[in-house]
């Protein structure tokens, strides 16, 4: 979080999504800023104006000609430490990659002095369209920082890209852009991520799996992509929604994981191996539901061991390919680097994050503790706090790895 009071101009346009916007206005003043609010008129149509003046203690701005003997159009932009604009519409982002200023919201960001942040909000069909792509790659090249949008619920029934990022998420790229700590490290790098958990059958009802949730592995997806990378994503059984512009390869089992990984390795400039895959299969996977009155009142199941992607995949790489690996650990914090350490020296990849699991820790929360590896054994950093903060760790080691100029 910015320590520092900030002026915070957050622009509202016409979109379902302006009643997520409240949300980022209240997070703003929470943490002690200055918060102007710019709705458009289509943006009233969805949140109440005093609702907005209420959260944010100041006027809604809506009319471009309102204080004209202030030249609020231009004040409010020039004064701005950075202008978020949430939700951005189709409609919206066309605007301000042309340049046209119809309303107080477009005269501002012409006029700003500041970075501007806007979270993307419309149908998949729009988000899709190859004018928005052009206008959000427009935007792009010029330094305009784009959150999102992600990947789910839309209105009505439709589900797909095109949701706009959580008030969390967006308020802390905004934090980032003010103090200058938005990252395009990763720019050209190809960026293969493996994640979420791998299920083995045991009959057509029952199967084998963790308790990984994929968090970390999305958190690195997205985190990845905003600094640069074009990123793909093998999911095993993901629980949360990968965001909108990165490639999605669905798989189920250790096996499919294993293909795909085979498959897809080669073309890529770093793998990161975050999904859980499970060790062992059955042997042979019963054709019906298993009985409890079949068994006796035991169940023996005989199991062998999966592929070891890891290893397999850090023996065959070439020379340029950096390959990072992960491994969920119980173990103590002592015991924890040895077990890295040896577990390093077998699979041979280039960077190892070890990861500190248990009941209540690591699978399926919001935040994440974990050591970076080198590959002779050596730490090189360690992260304890949210996954989208541990995310940015990790890429950090990445990075600043030699492989990553190579």
């Amino acid at each position: 979080m910015s320590r520092t009071p900030l002026r915070i101009v957050v622009g509202i346009t016409g979109g379902i999504a302006a009643y997520k916007a409240v949300s980022v206005v209240r997070e703003f003043v929470k943490d002690g800023h200055h918060v102007d609010v710019i709705a458009t008129e289509a943006a009233l149509q969805f949140v109440g104006r005093p609702t907005l003046e209420a959260i944010s203690r100041n006027p809604v701005h809506v009319g471009l000609y309102d204080d004209v003997a202030q030249v609020r159009h231009v004040a409010l932009g020039q004064q701005a430490d950075v202008i978020v604009v949430a939700p951005a519409t189709a409609n919206t982002l066309a605007h301000f990659a042309t340049g046209l200023a119809p309303d107080l919201l477009g005269n501002t960001v012409l006029a700003r002095r500041g970075p501007l942040v806007v979270a993307p909000a419309m149908h998949t069909e729009m988000w899709d369209n190859p004018a928005t792509q052009a206008n959000i790659s427009t935007l792009r090249s010029r330094g305009v920082v784009v959150v999102g949008p992600g990947v789910g619920q839309l209105t009505g029934s439709d589900s797909g890209p095109g949701r706009m990022s959580e008030p969390e998420e967006i308020v802390a790229v905004a934090y980032e852009a003010v103090s200058g700590e938005t990252k395009h490290d990763l720019l050209g790098k190809r960026i293969l991520i493996t994640g979420g958990g791998t299920r083995e059958p045991l009959d057509p009802v029952r199967f084998i799996g963790n308790r990984s949730s994929g968090k970390q592995a999305v958190a690195l997806a997205q985190r990845a992509m905003q600094r640069g990378a074009e990123v793909t994503l093998i999911a095993a059984h993901l629980e949360v929604e990968p965001p909108a512009g990165i490639s999605l390869v669905s798989v189920s089992t250790a096996a499919d994981m294993h293909s795909e990984v085979k498959t897809l390795a080669p073309g890529f400039d770093i793998v990161i191996m975050a999904a859980a895959v499970s060790d062992y299969r059955m042997d042979t996977v019963s054709g019906s539901k298993l009985k409890k009155a079949d068994n006796g009142g035991e169940l023996h199941l005989t199991l062998v061991e999966n592929p070891d992607i890891l290893k397999e995949l850090s023996s065959s790489k070439s020379a340029q390919q950096l390959v990072v690996g992960f491994a969920a650990e119980t173990a103590t914090e002592d015991e924890l680097i040895r077990i890295g350490q040896e577990k390093l020296a077998r699979k041979g990849c280039d960077l190892l994050i070890l990861n500190q699991v248990g009941w209540d820790q690591g699978f399926g929360t919001e935040s994440n503790t974990v050591t970076v590896l080198a590959a002779g054994g050596d730490i090189l950093n360690t992260a304890t706090g949210s996954k989208m903060s541990v995310a940015d760790t990790i890429l950090d080691c990445i990075a600043t790895s030699p492989f990553h100029n190579a």
